[in-house]
C-alpha cells in the first residue's frame, strides 16, 4: 500500500497531504439549530456565499467536485443567522433578512468570538428597555442579580441575602467544583489563575479555562445581540463594555467549559483544543435557545411564556411621556393642547 509523499510546490516548498482536521475545517457547514419556539429559530453558516435570487435566498456552497450546491434558507421562520468564517452575503440577501426581521450575527468558528450584529429597523425594543429600567433601579437590579446567582446555584435564594454573601458563596462553590476535578483527573491541587500578560505561561488548565471561557462569551454576546440587549449593562458585572455579556456567560461555565478544561490537563496545547472541542457537534451553539429564555426571565420572571415574548406584534414607533408613559407616535397630537 503505498503512502502520501509530500508534494513540492514552488522554490521546492513541501507541500503536506492535508490532515483530516484541516479537511473538516474546510468542509461548509450549513446547520439548522435547535429552536426556541416554533418558527423562531437559529441557522449558522460558514463557508458559503449568501445570495438573492430570483426565488429566494440560498447559501452557495462550492461542491468537492467543484460544482456548486444552493440551499434556500427559510427566511420568514429565521429569527437569526449567524455568519461564521469564510462566509459572505450580498446586499440584497441581507436587505430580505432585515424585511423578515431576521439578526445577522458574524461569529467565530463554532462561537469563539461574536465580532458584530445587524438587526431590523422594526425590530421591538422591549427587551433592551426592560433591562436598561432593571439596570438603573437599584432594587430591581438587585433582583435581577440574586435570580443569576438562583440559576447558578439551582436553589431559590432567601430575599434580602446581601451580593457580599452571594459572592462567597459562590466562591466556596467554584473551590469545591475545582478541587472536585482535580481529583477526579489526579492533579495536584488546582487554583485559579489568570494573567493576560502572560497568558502563554499558565499551565494547560487555567490556559483551557481562559480560551474556553472566551468562546462562551461569543455565544452569550450573539444571543444579546439577537434580542437587541445591550452587552455594557451588566447586572453582577460592571464597569466594562461586555459586562452584560460576563454575566450570561457565567450561568454555564461550571457545566460546559470547566469539566472540559480539566479533561484538557494533560494536552499539549490546550488552548486550540478546548476550542476545537467546542466546536465540535456545535456544543456551545445547542445552548441558544436555553440562554434566551434565560435572558429573558431575568428580565422579566412574571412574564408567562418567554418563549412567545419574541414574536410580539410590529409596534410603529412610540413617544415618551414621564406621567403617561408610551404615547402613540406618527400622530398628530396638536388637538391634545388645544
Amino acid at each position: 500500500m503505498r503512502t502520501a509523499q509530500p508534494r513540492r510546490g514552488r522554490r521546492g516548498a513541501v507541500s503536506l497531504p492535508q490532515t483530516e482536521a484541516r479537511r473538516r475545517l474546510a468542509s461548509p457547514t450549513l446547520a439548522m439549530l435547535p429552536r426556541v419556539s416554533d418558527g423562531l429559530s437559529f441557522l449558522y453558516i460558514d463557508i458559503a456565499r449568501v445570495e438573492q435570487t430570483d426565488t429566494g435566498v440560498c447559501a452557495v456552497i462550492e461542491t468537492s467536485a467543484g460544482g456548486v450546491q444552493r440551499t434556500y434558507l427559510p427566511t420568514a421562520a429565521l429569527a437569526c443567522v449567524l455568519l461564521g468564517p469564510g462566509t459572505s452575503i450580498t446586499h440584497r440577501a441581507l436587505s430580505t433578512l432585515m424585511r423578515h426581521g431576521t439578526t445577522v450575527v458574524c461569529v467565530g468558528s463554532g462561537g469563539v468570538r461574536c465580532y458584530g450584529a445587524v438587526q431590523p429597523a422594526d425590530r421591538t425594543t422591549a427587551w433592551l428597555e426592560r433591562q436598561a429600567r432593571a439596570w438603573a433601579d437599584p432594587e430591581a437590579r438587585l433582583d435581577v442579580a440574586v435570580r443569576m446567582y438562583e440559576l447558578r446555584f439551582q436553589q431559590e435564594i432567601e430575599r434580602g441575602t446581601p451580593l457580599e454573601v452571594l459572592r462567597g458563596i459562590e466562591g466556596s462553590r467554584m473551590k469545591a467544583l475545582y478541587r472536585t476535578l482535580a481529583q477526579r483527573h489526579r492533579l495536584k491541587p488546582f487554583k485559579r489563575n489568570y494573567d493576560p500578560s502572560s497568558w502563554g505561561e499558565q499551565d494547560p488548565v487555567n490556559l483551557a479555562l481562559s480560551a474556553g471561557s472566551q468562546a462562551l462569551y461569543g455565544i452569550a454576546h450573539a444571543v444579546i445581540a439577537h434580542l437587541g440587549c445591550s452587552p455594557a449593562l451588566g447586572f453582577v458585572h460592571s464597569g466594562k463594555q461586555h459586562s452584560f455579556v460576563y454575566d450570561i456567560a457565567d450561568l454555564y461555565k461550571a457545566q460546559t467549559t470547566i469539566p472540559l478544561a480539566f479533561s484538557l490537563a494533560k494536552s499539549h496545547d490546550p488552548e486550540s483544543e478546548v476550542r476545537r472541542r467546542l466546536r465540535e457537534d456545535f456544543r456551545l451553539y445547542r445552548r441558544l435557545p436555553q440562554i434566551v429564555r434565560d435572558v429573558q426571565w431575568l428580565l422579566d420572571p412574571d412574564q408567562p411564556d418567554p418563549q412567545e415574548a419574541e414574536e410580539e406584534p410590529v409596534r410603529l414607533v412610540e413617544l415618551w411621556d414621564p406621567e403617561r408613559g408610551s404615547v402613540a407616535g406618527g400622530v398628530n397630537h396638536g388637538d391634545d393642547v388645544m
